[in-house]
Order: C-alpha cells, then structure tokens, then sequence
C-alpha cells in the first residue's frame, strides 16, 4: 500500500528506494514502510488479527499512524483496482473482526 501511495503521490525521479513489497518508493515512502514492516514483524497479535485498527494494543507511534492512516486512506480504495482478491479479502475479514468484537 506504501508503494501504490508513493506511486500516486510522489514523482517518478524521487523513487530511488525500494519497498518490502520491491516496488520504488522515495526515501521517505522506504522509511515508513521499513517501519511498518518492523511492527508487523513484532507484533505478539499478527496470528490472530487482520489489521492493526483491530487490536487493542497500538505500537505505532503518534506520528506514524497519522502518517500510515493517510497511506490507507489513499490506497485502500485503489487496491480494488491493483490487488482486487487481496482488497476483497481483507474487507471480509475485517468485517468478521466486526462481528467478533460485537459479540
């Protein structure tokens, strides 16, 4: 998702990193997703959650989740175009964690 906002948002000639994913990205696009990457690798929950806004614990910093909530929001809804099985996946198991959490 980091790739697809980089690709999106910032010029071609500033894309001179490469993503987990091994897309290009610019330095700071790189920096966040080397960081997200990081807590996902970390996180004690990962086996039983589908993301992050699921989870009572938050390990991002303030200012990283400000800044990945605005990588979200600009590709989620892209994702359907690029990665349409992966984006239909996580909203059904997003809307399972829904239910879980209201029952």
């Amino acid at each position: 998702m980091v790739a697809l906002y980089c690709a999106g948002s910032h010029e071609p000639a500033s894309r001179t990193e490469t993503a987990v994913c091994g897309e290009a990205v610019c330095p700071e696009c790189a920096q966040l997703d080397e960081y997200a990457a990081l807590r996902t690798r970390r996180c004690r929950k990962m086996h039983v959650k589908t993301s992050c806004d699921a989870c009572e614990n938050h390990c991002y910093k303030p200012e990283m989740r400000e800044k990945i909530r605005a990588v979200m929001r600009f590709s989620g809804p892209r994702m359907l175009l690029y990665h349409p099985i992966l984006a239909i996946w996580h909203l059904i198991c997003s809307m399972r964690e829904k239910r879980k959490a209201k029952a």
